[in-house]
């Protein structure tokens, strides 16, 4: 299972670790007294911002100078055909793999040069059709989402615990706690993935077809998921194939083609015709949706 982040919990404790001396009444330093590091500012929220990415697979270019930004407390959907990209930049932010030229930067951060315990604590990922040969309870494989949390050698706590069965609540699977991993249908593992991710309590949540071989309830249960996290604040950028979820789902998208951004920004703004129908090839007309107003795509002659 791709393991790659959290965290509104940032690394408090670094800045504990760097302690400090108190000051006496006549202004000299204590040195018998360490005073409580004061609070960190507040970081003002910058949300993902990803610039110039390129990366090759021997000659053959996959990104190209790729500029990707996802608002803070937004779910962004990254669309485009199959073979244009997406999955390559989702794991190009998350640094599980490093990109040929680029910057990509959280909050200000930058990630691909963050230690890599710091980054699991900031940013998740949840890959598509992610697998595992552990013979892991899916209670097991949600755990594993609090690593990042811990100290190396410690063991789960009633915390970790309590963390990861909400997680499993928030997901619509609760009921298989107990079950094998290996034993689940495909879109119950994809749930399961989610709920690992959950479990890291990411400030930025990466997902690569999140709705991947689920039904049609379970499509809209996990964007429901989704964008209650992005009202709490998450910055979420998830890979869709279904540009009508993403229609009705995202607050704002990114469109690529041949490993390049073609169309970037608000939903009503980019599902358009004239950026869908050179990128997909099809014929598209953009409706209202008689309840929401949001876009329908009508695909077809």
């Amino acid at each position: 299972m791709g393991m790659a982040g959290t965290g509104r919990a940032e690394a408090h404790g670094e800045a504990h670790d760097r302690g400090g001396s108190s000051i006496s009444r006549d202004g000299a330093p204590d040195a018998g007294a360490r005073a409580a590091s004061p609070p960190p500012p507040e970081r003002a929220a910058h949300g993902l911002d990803a610039s110039r990415v390129s990366w090759s697979a021997g000659s053959r270019l996959i990104l190209d100078g790729v500029d990707c930004t996802a608002p803070p407390g937004a779910v962004s959907g990254l669309l485009g055909p199959n073979g244009s990209g997406k999955s390559t930049l989702l794991r190009t932010i998350a640094a599980t793999q490093v990109p040929d030229a680029g910057e990509v930067r959280f909050d200000g951060d930058d990630l691909l040069r963050m230690p890599r315990r710091r980054r699991a604590r900031r940013l998740a990922l949840v890959e598509q059709d992610a697998s595992t040969d552990l013979p892991l309870s899916v209670l097991d494989a949600v755990l594993l989402g609090r690593i990042p949390h811990r100290s190396l050698l410690a063991g789960d706590t009633d915390a970790d615990r309590a963390v990861a069965h909400e997680a499993l609540v928030r997901a619509g699977v609760e009921e298989l706690a107990e079950r094998s991993l290996a034993t689940l249908s495909g879109g119950e593992r994809q749930r399961v993935h989610m709920a690992r991710a959950l479990a890291q309590d990411p400030a930025l949540l990466l997902l690569d077809e999140p709705t991947n071989h689920l039904d049609i309830a379970a499509q809209l249960a996990a964007m429901t998921v989704l964008r209650k996290l992005a009202a709490d604040g998450v910055t979420v950028l998830a890979a869709l194939h279904d540009l009508n979820l993403a229609a009705a789902s995202c607050d704002h998208v990114v469109v690529l083609s041949g490993g390049r951004v073609v169309a970037a920004g608000p939903v009503r703004d980019v599902l358009v015709p004239d950026v869908i129908e050179p990128v997909y090839g099809v014929r598209c007309d953009v409706l209202p949706h008689p309840r929401t107003g949001r876009p329908v795509l009508v695909f077809g002659d």
